[in-house]
């Protein structure tokens, strides 16, 4: 239904509706602008508006009760347009004002755009889509073709960069900006907040058309066809484009929420074992036991309460938002309203508001305990130690067998491409260390190898395996030569190593009464630790 305005034109009343009032209102409009600057320009409106009046009677008199904007475009074609009758055209291209020309085409451009959208509602059009149907949409609001949209949207992403890149260079934006995403990301926000001509009625808005018996019956009907649209080689070519993009799209959409399901996942696992067994080893791509949730959360509950309801509500909500529309587009789902778009984004962004701010304090808070943590000593299994080597041996799972006059137990240095590997090391600046450090794991009976990478300052330290008997290995010792890739790492095997049993033991001793030679060394590293299995065990006869 629409809502029909009584107007006075010319002492005379009519019947209009809403929407030819106003394209009747803006062309009178630009009558009075256009013959403002003229001598008798308003006998010549007034004479116009009387002669509209007329038109307006001879309709009523056929029948017509209210003017509808299809009477009212029939009667500016019929009149004409403000241009056409002043004759500005003329005048500028005999010498006018340097500005008419400008200010003519202007005109004709707002009174073309007017009389192309007056009566029009911007939807999205479903039933001529690549994407989301946004495109589509602005061409049956504007009375285009389609094609033309589609063609310029592709050209200006593709294009994008090189054409405002150098702009934003000059404005020291840099290149960092990716314009062309800028406008992709323009299009899907346009796709969320634009509605669906899903209805008939909406579909006529769409079109400009009234919204009669007739007409919503007509939709109806053209609904119920198949559609078989005719497109030329232009238009095919896009066509193609357009369906790989799609195809790209859910593809991209596709890995993105099934990486953000298994983040989901870890990060409960993670949440989980952080507030309810601390004390287990977690081993994942990101550490949340780093931020110490649990120890701030006895101290400050509310900060860690935001921070997971933020992380939770960061993950899920995109998450939702990509299965929902595979689903749709499967036709498994009805299409996201509206209402239900604008709530989900503004709930994202409340939690992103929410998360980063905590996320940041937090942050903040561990650099200050890890400064303190620095300072303080920690014991292991009975010995003290800084925070950093307790951390590397609980994590590593290394027993201490023995541990006197040991400055430290592990250091950061260079290895095989790391400049920042963590790895097994111990000091004495005397070469009077006496240290033994063991790892065990469960392997099945066989024959096996122990590989690792060690160095030692000087001779001494060993390296071990133990399975059915010991086996040790000499640390080769550190040369600080030029040219040594490895910073002065040596990769040492032990060979042969049998186990009846269910686990082999093995790592670094540099105690006497175990390996059988005093430790002159300083210093000495191990790293790369890796056992393989070579063989069976041999039968018995």
């Amino acid at each position: 239904m629409k809502k029909n305005i009584t107007i006075n034109l010319c002492g005379r009343l009519f019947q209009i509706d809403e929407d030819a009032y106003e394209l009747l209102q803006q062309y009178i409009e630009s009558l009075r602008q256009s013959f403002g600057h003229e001598e008798g320009g308003e006998e010549i409106v007034n004479d116009i508006e009387a002669r509209i009046a007329e038109l307006f009677s001879e309709l009523n008199q056929q029948g017509i009760e209210a003017i509808t904007i299809e009477h009212v475009k029939d009667i500016i074609t019929r009149i004409g347009k403000p241009e056409e009758l002043t004759g500005e055209e003329e005048k500028s291209d005999n010498g006018g004002h340097k500005y008419d020309s400008f200010r003519t085409a202007a005109q004709g451009f707002r009174d073309n755009v007017r009389a192309r959208t007056a009566g029009k509602r911007l939807y999205r059009n479903p039933n001529d889509k690549m994407v989301a149907g946004v495109l589509s949409g602005i061409a049956a609001y504007t009375a285009s073709d389609v094609t033309w949209w589609r063609i310029g949207y592709v050209l200006l992403v593709l294009g994008s960069n090189f054409l405002f890149g150098p702009i934003l260079h000059v404005i020291h934006m840099g290149f960092f900006f990716h314009v062309n995403l800028a406008f992709i990301l323009f299009y899907f926000i346009l796709a969320i907040v634009l509605p669906v001509a899903d209805t008939p009625k909406q579909v006529l808005e769409m079109k400009g058309k009234d919204v009669t018996p007739q007409n919503l019956a007509d939709v109806v009907v053209e609904d119920k066809q198949p559609v078989q649209r005719r497109r030329g080689c232009l238009g095919s070519v896009f066509s193609v484009i357009f369906s790989i993009l799609v195809a790209f799209f859910v593809a991209i959409a596709s890995i993105v929420g099934l990486v953000l399901l298994v983040s989901l996942l870890l990060i409960i696992v993670s949440l989980v074992i952080v507030f309810t067994v601390p004390s287990v080893r977690m081993s994942l791509p990101f550490d949340i036991e780093e931020l110490h949730l649990a120890e701030l959360m006895s101290v400050h509950p509310w900060i860690v309460i935001i921070f997971v309801i933020g992380l939770l509500h960061a993950i899920c909500i995109p998450l939702y938002a990509i299965v929902h529309m595979l689903l749709s587009k499967a036709g498994k789902a009805q299409p996201m309203g509206i209402g239900r778009r604008i709530l989900w984004i503004v709930l994202w962004v409340v939690s992103l508001c929410c998360l980063f701010p905590a996320l940041v304090w937090i942050e903040q808070q561990e650099k200050t305990h890890y400064n303190l943590r620095m300072n303080e000593i920690y014991s292991y299994q009975g010995v003290t130690m800084n925070h950093q080597d307790k951390k590397f041996l609980r994590r590593g799972d290394w027993n201490l067998i023995k541990a006197e006059n040991c400055d430290h137990y592990t250091y950061v240095g260079y290895y095989n491409g790391n400049h920042n590997l963590r790895f097994l090391d111990v000091h004495n600046e005397n070469c009077e260390e006496v240290f033994q450090v063991e790892r065990k794991e469960a392997v099945k009976p066989g024959v096996y190898r122990l590989d690792c990478a060690v160095r030692a300052e000087g001779p001494g330290p060993c390296v071990y395996a133990i399975g059915d008997s010991v086996k040790l290995e000499s640390i080769p010792v550190y040369e600080n030569l030029d040219g040594i890739p490895d910073m002065g790492w040596y990769d040492v095997s032990i060979d042969n190593i049998v186990v009846t049993g269910d686990s082999i033991a093995y790592g670094l001793s540099s105690d006497e009464d175990f390996t059988g030679q005093p430790c002159r060394a300083q210093w000495f590293s191990g790293t790369d630790f890796k056992i393989t299995r070579t063989g069976d065990l041999p039968k018995k006869k």
